[in-house]
This record gives C-alpha cells, sequence and structure tokens, in this order.
C-alpha cells in the first residue's frame, strides 16, 4: 500500500492553496529560481557561518557550492542564509559570551522561514555548539558539515600546531629566549591555509563529537579543509539531507542519551576539549536529555587517551585523517561504544566504523596500549567547587596531579598581567595560581584565560606548569595543570569569592576534590564580611545575558532556552 506524501513545512508559504503563495513564489522567483522549485520539493537551507572576521571559517563559502549541488542533485531546492560567525581569533571579549546568541539566531531563522531540512556549515569552536542548540530547539532532519581543519604546520623541520604553539612561543618570547624576528616568522608558518585549529582543540573536538552523536558523515571531522574529499562530503551532504526530509529523519531521532554517552567517550579517547564538557551539556538539555556534570566523569574519566595529538602530545590533525580518522579511533572503542546508536547516514555509528583501518600507530594507539592511561574530564568537588569543577588529566602534569600549596589570588586579568612578570611576584613553583571573576557572569562570558602564562623568571628557570584554578575556561589547544569551570563562580557569590593569597589550597585529582584548608566557620565569617561583587552589565546584550546564563555545570545556557520549541510554522501575517 502506497503511502501518502508528507506535508512539508515549506507548503505552508508557497502552496498554491495558501492565500499568500502567489506573492511569495513571485518574490523568490525575482532571483531566478524557476517555476518548477516550487512544485513541492524539500527547500533545504544552508546555514552558514562563513564570515572574513572568521579565518577558520574562510572556507565555508566555497564549500556551499558544493551542498548546493548535492540537493540540487537529489531533488532538493537550496537557499543559503547567513548566521552570526563566531571566531575566537576576533572576537571580543570572547566568543563564549555570544554562543547562545548564535543559537537563537539559528532556532529563529530556521523556523520562521520556509525550510524543510538544515545543512549546518561550522567550523570555529563555538559555531559547532552554536548551531547544534539551535537546531536541536527546532528538531527539523538536521546534518552538520565542519569547515575541517588547517594543514599542518611547520617551522624549522617541527611540527607546529595552532594555539598550542602560540601559547608556547609567547613564553619564549616573554623569557627572552627567542627574538621578535624568530616569533614573527614561526607566526608565518604556523596558518597555511583556511580551516580551523589542527590541533585537538575546541573545534576539532566539536567536530569529532558531532560525528560521534551521529549528525555528519563519517570522516567529517579529520579531513582538512582543503583537500578536495571535504568538497566531496559537502556534495555527499547536500544529497544526504533531502532524503533524510523525504524519510523525516530528524534530529531528536539521531541523538539519544546513548550517543551522547558514546560523544564523552569519544572525547576521552581523543584527549578533547574541556570546552566540550559545556557544550554537550547545553546541547542535551535543549534536547530534553539528562546529561550532567557528574556523567562526564562516570561515563568518560576512565577512557584512555589512544590519540597523540597536541595539546596532549605530537600529531596534528592533518596526521589524524591519514591515519584514519575518527571511524578508525570509533573501531578501537569497539568494547566500551553503544554500537546501535544510529547516525545521519541511515547506518549506525558501527556500521560506519566496522571496517576502518588504523593506518598509523604513532597517531592512533590501540585499546589495549594507550597514548597515555588518562584521557577523560574528571569532575572535582569541595569547598572550593561545590557545584563542581573539571581537569583534563591528559593535558596537565602527572606530578602535580595531587598538590598542596599557597593561594595566589588575582580578582582579574588587570592585576594578573601586572604581575607576570614582575620579579618580585609571589608566584613559585609551589603555588597555586588563582584567577577569579571569570565566570559566566563575572567576565561576562567565561573567557578563555584561566591557563595562566607561567611567569618569566620561572619559565626561565624550566618551569612549564603550575597548578591554576579559576571559574573561567581554557583553549582546547592549551595544557597544563589547571582546574576550569568553578561552580558556582566568584561573582555569583561562589567560595572561590573567599580565598585569600597565602589560603592553603588542595587539589587532589584521583579522589576527585580542591579545597582551601579553612573551617566552615573562618569561610562563614569572611561571607559575611565579603563586599560587593563585580557589577552587572546596564544595558544590551550582555545585561540579558547575565540576567539569564545558568553556570557552568548547566552548560551556561540561558534558563529560557532549555527545552525543544519545535518546527510548527509560526502564523502568516500577510
Amino acid at each position: 500500500m502506497a503511502h501518502k506524501p508528507r506535508v512539508l513545512r515549506s507548503t505552508h508559504w508557497f502552496s498554491n492553496a495558501s492565500p499568500t503563495g502567489f506573492g511569495l513564489r513571485a518574490w523568490m522567483k525575482s532571483q531566478g529560481f524557476p517555476d518548477d522549485l516550487f512544485d513541492g520539493r524539500p527547500i533545504i537551507g544552508i546555514c552558514n557561518t562563513w564570515s572574513e572576521l572568521n579565518p577558520c571559517n574562510a572556507g565555508l563559502r566555497q564549500l556551499a557550492e558544493f551542498v548546493r549541488r548535492g540537493i540540487y542533485e537529489s531533488g532538493g531546492f537550496p537557499v543559503e542564509f547567513p548566521v552570526l560567525s563566531l571566531g575566537e581569533t576576533n572576537v571580543r571579549p570572547t566568543a563564549m559570551l555570544y554562543r547562545n546568541l548564535l543559537s537563537m539566531d539559528v532556532e529563529e531563522a530556521i523556523r520562521s522561514n520556509p525550510i524543510d531540512g538544515v545543512v549546518l556549515l561550522a567550523g570555529c569552536d563555538k559555531t559547532t555548539p552554536g548551531l547544534l542548540m539551535g537546531a536541536a530547539s527546532c528538531d527539523l532532519p538536521t546534518i552538520a558539515l565542519s569547515a575541517g581543519p588547517m594543514l599542518n604546520g611547520y617551522f624549522k623541520g617541527a611540527r607546529l600546531g595552532s594555539g598550542t604553539d602560540v601559547f608556547r612561543f609567547m613564553n619564549m618570547l616573554r623569557a627572552g629566549e627567542i627574538s621578535l624576528q624568530e616569533c614573527q616568522a614561526a607566526e608565518r608558518a604556523i596558518s597555511r591555509g583556511p580551516g580551523t585549529c589542527m590541533t585537538m582543540g575546541t573545534a576539532s573536538s566539536m567536530a569529532c563529537l558531532t560525528e560521534a552523536l551521529g549528525l555528519s558523515l563519517p570522516s567529517n571531522a579529520a579531513i582538512p579543509a582543503v583537500d578536495a574529499r571535504r568538497q566531496v562530503l559537502a556534495q555527499l551532504t547536500g544529497r544526504r539531507i533531502v532524503e533524510m526530509v523525504r524519510e523525516d529523519v530528524r534530529m531528536s531521532h539521531i541523538v539519544t542519551r546513548q550517543s551522547f554517552e558514546n560523544a564523552i567517550r569519544v572525547n576521552g579517547a581523543i584527549g578533547g576539549s574541556t570546552n566540550a564538557v559545556l557544550h554537550l551539556i547545553a546541547l542535551a538539555g535543549r534536547m530534553n536529555v539528562p546529561l550532567s556534570l557528574d556523567d562526564w566523569d562516570r561515563i568518560g574519566a576512565e577512557v584512555p587517551c589512544l590519540v597523540n595529538l597536541m595539546p596532549s602530545g605530537e600529531f596534528l590533525m592533518e596526521d589524524f585523517f591519514f591515519a584514519g580518522g575518527l571511524p578508525a579511533l570509533i573501531h578501537e572503542l569497539a568494547e566500551v561504544i553503544d554500537r546501535d546508536t544510529r547516525t545521519v547516514n541511515g547506518r549506525t555509528l558501527w556500521d560506519n566504523s566496522a571496517d576502518a583501518m588504523v593506518e598509523d600507530r604513532r597517531v592512533i594507539f590501540p585499546w589495549m596500549s594507550p597514548f597515555k592511561a588518562a584521557g577523560g574530564i574528571a569532575v572535582l568537588r569541595g569547598n572550593l567547587c561545590p557545584d563542581g569543577a573539571i581537569i583534563k588529566p591528559s593535558a596537565a602534569s602527572a606530578a602535580l596531579m595531587r598538590h598542596t600549596g599557597a593561594a595566589v589570588v588575582f580578582d582579574g586579568l588587570g592585576q594578573l598581567h601586572a604581575a607576570l612578570d614582575d620579579p618580585s611576584s609571589a608566584i613559585d613553583e609551589h603555588s597555586v595560581v588563582v584567577l577569579r571573576n571569570c565566570g559566566p557572569r563575572g567576565f561576562p562570558g567565561m573567557p578563555e584565560v584561566a591557563n595562566v602564562p607561567i611567569p618569566a623568571n620561572l619559565w626561565r628557570r624550566g618551569i612549564r606548569d603550575l597548578v591554576r584554578i579559576s571559574d573561567g575556561r581554557m583553549s582546547g589547544t592549551a595544557a597544563g595543570t589547571v582546574v576550569l569551570h568553578i561552580a558556582p563562580e566568584s561573582a555569583v557569590g561562589g567560595p572561590l569569592a573567599l580565598i585569600q593569597t597565602g589560603d592553603t589550597v588542595t587539589l587532589d585529582v584521583p579522589n576527585r576534590t580542591l579545597n582551601v584548608e579553612l573551617s566552615d566557620e573562618t569561610l562563614l565569617h569572611r561571607r559575611t564580611n565579603m563586599g560587593p561583587q563585580s557589577s552587572a552589565p546596564s544595558s544590551g546584550y550582555a545585561k540579558l545575558y547575565v540576567e539569564h546564563v545558568m553556570q557552568s555545570d548547566r552548560g551556561a545556557d540561558f534558563d529560557f532556552l532549555v527545552g525543544c520549541r519545535g518546527s510548527e510554522p509560526p502564523p502568516g501575517a500577510h
């Protein structure tokens, strides 16, 4: 028995039965669209974050044309539309301030327009979660396509990695180990073309997790931005989204609790970014899937790191691709992943990976002989972080995973920068450097500043790591023994606001604790005498952000955006 064709969303706009169909079709035809594109074929939105202000996404303008080609080939009608583009390189004060705004842009653009399915063109760090969060709140057929990583950087015969080596060269310059001319020569060699950071930073981590969630075609995570195979993938993505609309395969049909658990395990195996914690929790909230900070520790903390990429290791994303990419890594995780989770190509995650082979064991290690024993995210609790904090053991120093030292406290970046190169600074190799007022509300926006630079006098002595704790974030390209996302943050009266220089702080990652060695009575006395915290913005988007952003343990999403609002076409006004 033949099935009755499903009524598409776009027919509410363009159908002959619609009283406004004549005018709406006429306006669209002013762009040169022929009559037969309005014959009931699926209308596919190409949601593009291309921008010249966002070099990571510079290749998306060209990539969109290959997506368009695939949509036409499968009988769809492609319509490209722009949304906010968030580049970590140029956006101030921090791209994280605008992730939720991007998600609102995406959600409302999809819902308010005649779109039956959507291709999300993502790239730099916050564009991927922002796009996914916005699309999840609509729950249409959705497929993601990443910009792809840059080619490897090279300088004097050695690989250079985005972010990771930037931090290293800047520390060397401050310590007088290299000249400004040498630093500029490295600067010219590190970014050889468009694409995202080629280290396993947040952009690459989120591309991997998007593939692990089943929301992209296989190999999307690692194909370099300038490789012709990414253009082929774009065309295949365009073909597949039309099929997904016809099959009514929506985002909620793909992403389940099991999908999130797979993504958490993959993040451990790749030595992925700490920022992924925030983004997956926020995405799960949009999809009404229970996911907590403790799930990250319970599910992923014991997953070993199998991928030898900066910042935890030696190689870069181009090497990861040639070693087999994410399908090969999934094959190595055969014993711990849920093999039956569905993906956008209609096959299971395991079906997409069952025949994948690791081509370079220097880059992807076997499960039984991992690159590093601890690859996941450790979640800490204690009187400094009652609602949680996180640390990435694969990027930390083993000798500092249990550490007690005197706190050196900074109330913001101004204080910190003034002290870093001061020879009389109280910071030494035993210190616990505390940077506060950098959380979601306190900055606002939760910037990537928690990986406090090593003071020049310590760097010259060969000190390469310190224990640092903050309510802010750090770049996924950064490394070090850094405790992040302390919740609640200091700006809302969290215990971090009570700590003083000279207090004794104990970090114990194996036992998952972070405490200041003060009695409850002392902390209560300090709270009673605590002055006002940072003042809130009085107008504009920043005011909306501060009033509605949730704490880091809730993914720093807006409280009024949690949940799915669906894709029911709004009433027409014509």
